[in-house]
């Protein structure tokens, strides 16, 4: 049995057939194999590949539609003293390749000892959250590439 395919995303859906949850790595796919919430197999088939976001539908070739949840994840939120102290952070944040998703007024990355306690050197107020993680695409489209500092 053939399984059904999505080779399309829509932000247009009403009821979809099933959910799948999933944190930021896992989103980022082109061609897998993926299993919905409620049992629904089927396999995602992108011309590339990019950031499924929080309410993306992944439209199968039978109709349906699965919609993308977020899960949340361990982050830490990162607030400066001002607009321009926050900018600042920003800049040291991308200075390490940092995924990060940009708020008004604070900044989230995944949570991680070594930037938290360089943010807190810098004057930030860090705060570990658990939350989605939906970080910007990078300057060449939604494909984007982190550096991990797990094992400083």
């Amino acid at each position: 049995m053939t399984l059904p395919t999505a080779t399309t995303i829509t932000r247009t859906f009403s009821a979809p057939a099933g959910t799948i949850t999933l944190d930021e790595t896992a989103r980022h796919r082109r061609r897998v194999k993926m299993v919905a919430d409620n049992g629904i197999a089927f396999l995602l088939d992108l011309p590339e590949a990019r950031l499924l976001r929080h309410g993306d539908g992944l439209v199968l070739d039978d109709g349906r539609v699965i919609e993308v949840h977020a899960e949340p994840e361990p982050l830490i939120e990162v607030r400066g003293r001002d607009p321009r102290h926050l900018l600042a952070l920003a800049w040291q944040i991308g200075n390490r390749h940092l995924a990060a998703q940009i708020g008004p007024d604070h900044i989230l990355v995944r949570r991680d000892h070594v930037i938290a306690d360089m943010l807190t050197g810098l004057g930030a107020t860090i705060t570990e959250i658990e939350a989605p993680f939906d970080p910007e695409g990078g300057a060449y489209g939604d494909a984007h590439h982190s550096h991990h500092h797990h094992d400083h």
